[in-house]
């Protein structure tokens, strides 16, 4: 968006109250997994209740709701409990597209623990090389200042 003198601005955000939540700390990746863990369940828990509401022949009391919720989202999908109703099989979907989200998530954050872990180790590795290597350098340095400076003192003393 522009204002009428060409000066960009953000566009109003229709959630102000979560994106302030949201932005009170920076986003990592696990600050990221306990959001959507947070959120499947959430998602777990009403779609649950919701297809016991829609599809009560299938779903007769809320615990067969949220068995069918649980297996649906953790992808495992026995089979045992179907949706049949249009309405069912919407919340299915949302519940199949959470719960891939979540796993995908979930991996990628414990990928970057392992990758960011390896790097850190192979920083320290290379860090602590690079810190010796100049350390000789140093040390070698003063040895040929040390040199130099006895040199050019033999040269003062000689007679001219």
């Amino acid at each position: 968006m522009s204002t009428p003198e060409g000066k960009a601005t953000a566009p109003k955000s229709a959630h102000p109250h979560a994106l302030r939540i949201l932005s009170r700390k920076p986003l990592t990746t696990g600050r990221a997994a306990w959001i959507i863990a947070w959120v499947t369940v959430l998602m777990t828990i009403i779609s649950g209740l919701l297809i016991h509401l829609t599809d009560k022949k299938n779903y007769p009391e809320i615990g067969d709701g949220l068995w069918w919720a649980i297996q649906t989202v953790t992808t495992v999908g026995y089979g045992d409990l179907v949706p049949t109703s249009t309405t069912g099989r919407f919340i299915a979907a949302l519940v199949m597209v959470v719960g891939i989200g979540f796993l995908t998530v979930v991996t990628a954050a414990i990928t970057s623990t392992f990758v960011e872990s390896a790097r850190r180790r192979l920083q320290a590795t290379r860090t602590d090389t690079v810190s010796a290597r100049l350390d000789q350098i140093g040390t070698r340095l003063d040895a040929i200042e040390a040199t130099l400076k006895n040199i050019s003192g033999h040269r003062d003393d000689a007679p001219r």
